[in-house]
Parts: C-alpha cells; sequence; structure tokens
C-alpha cells in the first residue's frame, strides 16, 4: 500500500506498545491521572500501527520502510 509509512518492525512495536498502555490504565496497574493519560494515549501506537500509517511521519515527510520503486518499462 502507498499510504503505509511504517516498516512492520515499527508496527510491531507500536502495537505492543499501545497494547501495554492500555494495560496499564484500564487494569489499574497505574491508577489516578497517570492511568487516565495512559488509558487515552494507548490508542494512538496501536491505531497507528494497526493502520500502518503515521501522522507526525507524513508531516516530517520520515518512513520506516522502503519506498516501491515503480516498475519501468524496458
Amino acid at each position: 500500500m502507498q499510504f503505509m509509512n511504517e516498516a512492520s518492525w515499527d508496527r510491531i512495536v507500536r502495537v505492543a506498545l499501545g497494547v501495554v498502555m492500555l494495560y496499564l490504565g484500564f487494569a489499574g496497574v497505574i491508577d489516578g491521572t497517570a492511568g487516565t493519560v495512559l488509558s487515552v494515549l494507548g490508542f494512538v501506537p496501536l491505531v497507528t500501527g494497526l493502520a500502518g500509517w503515521c501522522p507526525l511521519y507524513a508531516v516530517f515527510r520520515f518512513r520506516t520502510n522502503r519506498r516501491r520503486q515503480a516498475a519501468t518499462p524496458a
């Protein structure tokens, strides 16, 4: 997909980080304001990892995956 700007390893790290953050917040491992913040912010890496596209990467024209080269006619 041409809109993806994250490599597979980047996506795996983001999904894992999002799941851990959501677990820490929703399971009550970290409570109070910090737990609420983790519960809300945990969705950001989870969603961007699942989608494979990060809006901040797009703004700064950064990508961790390789660009696919268009096939040139012979």
